[in-house]
């Protein structure tokens, strides 16, 4: 396989951001242009594929209205075909679809980054691609043990495979994806990331009008 399939980045932009009233948060201005391409310009330092997975056509096609894309991003739409009837707005479903397109194009890992958190850091991004060498997942933990899986590594295959169990057993917790994988980096974010990124701006969502004028003010 070449190095181009080994790794692709996905970034989940469906979910409702009702305190905002947005459709997500992404298409919010900071410091002159929408959160998403803030996100979009560090990853594109990197010579990786980007994807973002949406809710719907709809969703895409009022995005491209408001935000001026790159070229050489792709789209992949929530696949609600697994749902039957049931309507469901999941970070899981997300992944489901995301990673089976990964799957599809053959490639190893997906980066999995969530589009509220757009001041993500070129040397933090740059560590966890490099810390997933020799593991199949990469994970960053707080000392207090909690997790960012919207921040991290996975296996496609198996994650594919794992969040279509969890979506059909309707359990939507992350911690299913998580508790069955196996050889995971967990990276400490006090003693690894914040050495590279002092304020951690990387890890912030920004899902609130004080995360908004936090976040400006830490970028600055």
């Amino acid at each position: 396989m070449d190095n181009q399939k080994k790794l692709a980045i996905v970034i989940l932009i469906g979910g409702k951001n009702i305190r905002f009233g947005y459709e997500s948060a992404a298409v919010l201005n900071i410091l002159g242009k929408p959160l998403i391409l803030h996100q979009i310009e560090t990853l594109s330092k990197f010579d990786e594929d980007v994807f973002l997975v949406a809710h719907s056509e709809y969703q895409i096609n009022s995005y491209y209205k408001k935000i001026n894309f790159p070229r050489d991003i792709n789209f992949i739409v929530d696949d609600t075909e697994i749902l039957g009837e049931a309507e469901l707005r999941t970070p899981m479903l997300g992944v489901y679809s995301g990673f089976k397109e990964l799957k599809r194009l053959g490639f190893e890992k997906g980066f999995l980054l969530s589009g509220d958190m757009p001041l993500i850091k070129p040397k933090v991004i740059e560590f966890m691609i490099n810390s997933v060498k020799g593991y199949d997942c990469s994970i960053p933990r707080w000392h207090n043990g909690y997790l960012e899986p919207l921040f991290a590594i996975y296996p496609v295959s198996s994650t594919f495979e794992i969040a279509k169990n969890s979506i059909q057993e309707h359990n939507y917790a992350f911690n299913k994806i998580i508790d069955k994988l196996l050889h995971i980096n967990y990276i400490s974010v006090e003693d690894s990331i914040k050495p590279l990124d002092q304020n951690l701006v990387s890890l912030i969502n920004v899902n609130g009008p004080i995360d908004l004028e936090k976040v400006i003010k830490l970028y600055q």
